[in-house]
């Protein structure tokens, strides 16, 4: 039986991620239609903590968490804080208020907050040409939070657009307090969760938020758990270890996005709008240039 090389099985990795990442704007939607956004991050942590355990248990990796130091251990344990607790609270209020196509495009932006937090926390300086990507991007960020409408400047959902905004600050921290984190990938993922979702699950039974769940909602919620929060994070991980060019494995992520639109007109309904197309668009030139810049001074 012949044997697939490295870079072949890193890149069937990837697109695994990618798909997966594609779906999720729609699997969010569908799952705010049931329950609230408190009520989704609860139930999907739930799910994630129980997937992440198994493969832990499969792997062996397990026994990597008894061979833990105290500081190690803690500060796994208050990042959950951060990722899954107040990352996707925040993600899934701006799909509640947001449209899913609007959302989703501003999701991307995270990778723009990255260099520009890194500047004050890790004392990196900001490069020129991140700050050009930033702001390339994030006129397309007023183009959607507008609707195109520059002139007035009057943003269609004030709330939604800062909860989106917000989560990308979150998810720009998660990723740069983890620059400190010495725990393997998935084990420090997995206590992420040891530590949210208990608090989560407490919050949501003091205000009833799962109170008349539904299938629809439920399964909502173990696909997000599954597939969002745990199976795109170990094909990506995996692709990333697989691959000999990193620069080239992460254009990948550029397929997202149309995906994910093509899939928010099927399944939703949502007619896409032209300032979601071009502000998307200004959102991924400036990631591109971004990257493209980055390989170069490789």
């Amino acid at each position: 039986m012949a044997v697939i090389p490295a870079h072949q099985r890193a890149l069937l990795n990837g697109l695994g991620a990618v798909l997966l990442w594609s779906t999720v704007a729609t699997a969010f939607k569908i799952s705010l239609a049931e329950v609230s956004p408190l009520g989704l991050v609860t139930l999907a942590s739930m799910v994630s903590w129980v997937f992440l355990l198994l493969v832990l248990l499969v792997t062996g990796e397990w026994q990597k968490l008894r061979e833990l130091e105290a500081t190690p251990l803690t500060r796994a344990l208050l990042l959950g804080l951060l990722n899954p607790g107040l990352y996707y609270l925040l993600l899934f209020a701006a799909y509640d208020l947001l449209l899913a196509q609007e959302a989703m495009a501003l999701n991307y932006t995270w990778a723009l907050v990255l260099p520009v937090l890194a500047v004050p926390l890790l004392r990196q300086p900001l490069k020129r040409n991140d700050a050009l990507a930033a702001a390339i991007s994030y006129f397309g960020v007023v183009i959607i939070a507008t609707r195109g409408d520059l002139q007035s400047l009057s943003f269609s959902n004030p709330l939604g657009v800062s909860l989106a905004l917000g989560s990308t600050l979150l998810w720009a921290l998660y990723w740069i307090a983890n620059t400190k984190n010495v725990v393997a990938p998935i084990p420090s993922l997995f206590l992420n969760f040891t530590a949210a979702t208990p608090l989560l699950l407490a919050a949501s039974l003091w205000r009833g938020e799962l109170v008349g769940l539904t299938a629809t909602g439920a399964l909502g919620a173990s696909y997000v758990g599954v597939f969002e929060m745990g199976v795109s994070f170990i094909l990506w991980l995996r692709a990333m270890r697989l691959t000999d060019n990193t620069a080239r494995l992460s254009t990948l992520i550029f397929l997202a996005p149309p995906l994910s639109l093509l899939l928010i007109w099927a399944f939703l309904g949502e007619p896409i709008m032209a300032s979601t197309l071009i502000g998307l668009i200004l959102i991924l030139g400036g990631l591109g240039w971004q990257q493209l810049s980055t390989a170069r001074l490789a």
